[in-house]
């Protein structure tokens, strides 16, 4: 199941990054995960959103430049050597992972947020090894 990140390139000064949420709480966009890289001068905010069309647009009316992300979100067994075997199960597949943050973690299970160099190849791919993976929708269930 493909899943959309919505990605927002923010200058690195003071304030950017509370107008970009601010942005989403006044628009009613639940933020379910998020990762912010930085340079020294713009920084790269990835969030899983439970709209992501509208974080986009809202966010873009704003003058904020965003780009909306096919990405997998996957479930793991919350115990060491899951996210290894995750890995390998893309690197045996010629699949590279070009990012990865975590979600969650809930009881048992962690939520890992990836893109692959091919995500549908990726998502065929766990399906045939019965890993989980979730729709923005899905996850807010999970």
């Amino acid at each position: 199941m493909i899943a959309k990140q919505l990605s927002v390139f923010i200058v690195n000064k003071q304030g950017r990054l509370s107008e970009v949420l601010n942005v989403l709480k006044k628009n009613n966009v639940n933020i379910l995960s998020l990762s912010l890289a930085d340079t020294t001068e713009y920084g790269l905010l990835r969030l899983v959103v439970d709209n992501a069309e509208v974080g986009k647009e809202k966010l873009n009316a704003e003058g904020f430049l965003t780009e909306l992300t096919d990405v997998l979100i996957v479930s793991i067994t919350h115990k060491s050597g899951s996210l290894q075997t995750l890995v390998e199960i893309l690197s045996n597949s010629d699949v590279n992972i070009e990012y990865m943050y975590g979600l969650s973690i809930e009881g048992n299970n962690a939520f890992v947020v990836l893109k692959a160099s091919d995500n549908k190849k990726a998502d065929r791919i766990f399906s045939e090894k019965k890993v989980k993976t979730y729709s923005n929708e899905e996850i807010l269930k999970a």
